[in-house]
């Protein structure tokens, strides 16, 4: 699932709404672990861009 959910996410990139609704999505379908993968991932691939939203969803455990 990890994999499907980098491939939605890279794209769905080009509008900062739809990144984020799936990045929601992924984060409440995987596991602890994948989650923190898949930080690990949108951070190193979608910092420029998204940083706000990637903090948002990730940031203080809010990843619900």
């Amino acid at each position: 699932m990890l994999e499907y959910f980098k491939t939605i996410l890279s794209k769905v990139s080009f509008s900062k709404e739809l990144f984020e609704r799936e990045l929601r999505k992924a984060i409440t379908s995987l596991v602890p672990k994948e989650v923190d993968q898949l930080r690990d991932w949108c951070y190193a691939k979608f910092r420029h861009l998204y940083e706000e939203v990637l903090d948002r969803c990730f940031v203080a455990g809010s990843a619900v």
